[in-house]
């Protein structure tokens, strides 16, 4: 039992597993008082798509909710579509998919139909994650839920959502389920009329997951969430999870640059950062508790005012002698790099960093958000050479395929990078609903991005135009692929 009735209807509820880490890293008790305690699903689901690859992915939105509503003395489950520990799975499949020790990989993969719509794209279409029978089994071992919360990334990954939703509501009905993510909040309209939920959630789900639990359950709140103040959300939970192999770490949130193509100032309209004291005692937690080597960066914003945030993270990390390494998969801003920073991230253990850059062409940089110049890149590059790291190393993100890019800015930009002596990244352009560029993308698309979400997918190259085709665009991904592979002969 995890609760008991009082005299005073009260249900006192202590962790199911005793004293609770996470509880008690935040210094707050293992035993609440509420009204009454619900059981709250978590689901991350499936991604339908041509191509996925785990590269550090977290549904870090999904897992804070899940510490916090366990703060307020709810009963939280999580399960994982994507999982790729999944016992079932791997009974199946007769092994596990390739997964690298720094805590990425791949995902089980399986052919399926195409949606109509993306026939005429030559590729194979997949389910990325278990089986659906697995999930169904698994939605069995829940007789008593409360309420399901099922979170969502790409706008175009949308299928695997409504699927996750359908037999939600097949097993478990009755049972209210609330959509909340990045397709649930850029495309509000579409997932409130076809996904299925009974609640869609736009926005950051905190505040509206909370109102929603008083508004159906008539329960207040047991600890006040100060959406204002970063810290002051109990870590995610991540020991949910089949298997921690990193974790996704959020030290900020938003971001005080405006970029055209970029989603961030939809979400978040203040540029806010946690305390980096207090950075560090999460990694230091999850490193002594859990045993994680690996972090991920979520941060929209990493490096800006690097001196007053990220240094003095890093500095309180090294000074409680924690050996982590440490991953940049969003791009990180090549203004903030100079010598000093650039030989901190290497001390620190900061293996995979990646950069954004965009486009070498002058005009494009400046109506793209001007954040960066191609002089900044250069030297950046040197900084970091300087410090220890390789060409492999310092991965420059190419936007490949906005509105009116010609072939020739790809390509002089993929050399510019080249010579500057770092790795070009092509990092192809999906439109977003409500940025800047978006207009620019319905006007200029072959595709109906207004109404079909699923044209989207950078696999499309939704904004290919006569002088940069789907060929040429095929061409310089298969000739960068084929340089790593000339240089890496052991990958």
């Amino acid at each position: 039992m995890l609760g008991k009735q009082n005299l005073n209807n009260k249900v006192i509820i202590s962790h199911p597993f005793g004293h609770c880490k996470i509880c008690l890293a935040h210094r707050q008790y293992s035993v609440y008082f509420l009204y009454m305690s619900k059981n709250i699903l978590l689901i991350n689901p499936w991604i339908y798509d041509f191509a996925a690859y785990d590269f550090w992915m977290k549904p870090l939105g999904l897992l804070y909710l899940g510490g916090l509503l366990r703060s307020q003395g709810h009963r939280v489950s999580y399960m994982d579509c994507l999982n790729p520990y999944s016992p079932q799975m791997i009974q199946r499949k007769g092994k596990s998919p390739k997964r690298h020790p720094y805590g990425h990989g791949g995902f089980f993969r399986t052919i399926i139909e195409k949606p109509a719509c993306l026939h005429f794209l030559p590729r194979s279409y997949c389910r990325y994650g278990i089986d659906p029978d697995i999930f169904r089994q698994m939605l069995n071992h829940f007789e008593e839920v409360d309420l399901v919360l099922v979170t969502s990334m790409m706008t175009y990954w949308y299928p695997g959502v409504f699927e996750a939703i359908k037999i939600v509501k097949e097993n478990l009905p009755g049972v209210p389920v609330a959509l909340g993510g990045k397709y649930a909040s850029l495309c509000y309209d579409h997932a409130a009329a076809f996904s299925g939920a009974d609640y869609v959630i736009s926005g950051p789900g905190e505040k509206p997951v909370l109102n929603l639990l008083r508004d159906l359950f008539h329960e207040d709140a047991a600890r006040i969430y100060d959406e204002t103040n970063l810290d002051s959300l109990p870590y995610p939970a991540f020991d949910l999870q089949e298997q921690i192999d990193q974790i996704a770490l959020l030290t900020s949130q938003g971001c005080p640059y405006r970029c055209s193509y970029c989603s961030s100032p939809l979400f978040y309209k203040k540029f806010l950062r946690r305390n980096p004291l207090l950075v560090a005692d999460e990694i230091e937690f999850w490193q002594k508790n859990f045993g994680v080597t690996d972090f991920s960066f979520y941060d929209d914003a990493l490096l800006v005012d690097a001196e007053n945030h990220l240094v003095p993270m890093l500095s309180e990390v090294k000074k409680r002698i924690l050996s982590c390494r440490f991953h940049c998969p969003n791009g990180l801003h090549l203004r903030s790099m100079d010598a000093n920073l650039s030989r901190i991230l290497y001390d620190s253990g900061f293996q995979t960093i990646r950069f954004g850059f965009e486009t070498a062409n002058f005009q494009q940089q400046r109506e793209t958000g001007g954040k960066v110049r191609n002089e900044d890149l250069r030297q950046a590059v040197r900084h970091l050479k300087n410090a220890g790291y390789a060409t492999e190393d310092i991965g420059i993100y190419l936007l490949c395929g906005i509105p009116g890019q010609k072939a020739a800015d790809v390509i002089d930009s993929i050399e510019f990078v080249q010579e500057c002596g770092a790795k070009p990244v092509l990092a192809e352009y999906s439109p977003i609903p409500g940025t800047k560029m978006w207009n620019d993308a319905v006007a200029t698309s072959p595709f109906d991005i207004q109404h079909e979400p699923l044209y989207h997918n950078n696999s499309l190259l939704c904004c290919r135009n006569d002088d940069f085709s789907y060929e040429i665009y095929s061409s310089l991904k298969a000739k960068l692929k084929m340089k790593k592979k000339v240089r890496e002969p052991s990958l």
